[in-house]
C-alpha cells in the first residue's frame, strides 16, 4: 500500500463556477444551483456573492433583530438574512426583515414575497455600498415594500447610524423620514425604540 503525500492530502478539487444561461439566472435557480456560497443574492439576473462579515455588521443585525422581535406586535415576525423574491430576476437578501406571521410557509421556506414585507433593513458593508444605498432601495420601493432602513457605521464612534425611509406609493420611491444617532425612536411600522449604543453589548446585559 503506497503512502499518500502531504501535497495530495492538501489538494482540493477545483470549484466549477456555475455558467449562467444566456438570459441570466432566475430567482428559482438559487434553490437549484449546487455549491453556491451562503447568502448568495440575485440582482438583475446576476449572482452576487457576499464577502466575509465584519463584527460591526454582525452585531448590528443582532441588535436590530432582537430589538424588533422584542417590540413587534404579536402578529408580526422578524427574520435576518432571508431572501425576498422581488421578481423573476431579483432575489436580494435583506439583513433584517419584518413581515406578518402568516407569511411563514414552513421550515423549508427560502424566500418571502415582497407584498408580505413590512420593513427591510440593509447594513452597509464595504463591498455593498452601491447596492445597499442605491440598487436595493430602488428595487424594494418599486416592489412596494413600505419601510426601508439603511444602517451605516459612524466612523468616529463605531456605532450604527440608521437612515429611515418611507414609501411614497404614488411615485414608488422612498422619502427620508429621519437620521438616527445613538437612539432610534419611530412610530412606523410600529412603535420602536432602540438604544443604538448597545450594539457592542450582549443582549440582556
Amino acid at each position: 500500500m503506497s503512502a499518500v503525500s502531504e501535497d495530495e492530502l492538501n489538494e482540493e478539487p477545483a470549484y466549477r463556477w456555475p455558467i449562467p444561461p444566456a438570459e441570466g439566472w432566475t430567482a428559482d435557480d438559487l434553490d437549484r444551483i449546487p455549491g453556491l456560497p451562503p447568502h448568495t443574492e440575485l440582482i438583475d439576473g446576476s449572482l452576487v456573492f457576499m464577502s466575509p462579515q465584519t463584527a460591526f455588521h454582525g452585531r448590528c443585525m443582532r441588535l436590530l433583530e432582537n430589538s424588533l422581535l422584542g417590540q413587534a406586535p404579536d402578529h408580526l415576525d422578524v427574520m435576518r438574512e432571508m431572501a425576498v423574491r422581488l421578481d423573476l430576476k431579483n432575489r436580494p437578501e435583506p439583513d433584517v426583515l419584518v413581515f406578518p406571521e402568516e407569511a411563514n410557509t414552513g421550515p423549508r421556506q427560502t424566500w418571502y414575497k415582497p407584498e408580505d414585507i413590512l420593513l427591510a433593513v440593509e447594513v452597509v458593508s464595504d463591498d455593498s455600498r452601491e447596492r445597499d444605498r442605491e440598487v436595493k432601495p430602488r428595487k424594494y420601493a418599486a416592489a412596494g415594500v413600505p419601510h426601508f432602513w439603511r444602517v451605516e457605521e459612524d466612523g468616529d464612534k463605531g456605532l450604527p447610524v440608521v437612515y429611515v425611509y418611507e414609501l411614497d406609493p404614488a411615485t414608488k420611491s422612498y422619502g427620508l423620514v429621519g437620521i438616527f444617532h445613538d437612539r432610534l425612536k419611530v412610530t412606523a411600522p410600529f412603535d420602536i425604540d432602540i438604544d443604538l449604543t448597545a450594539v457592542n453589548r450582549r443582549p440582556g446585559s
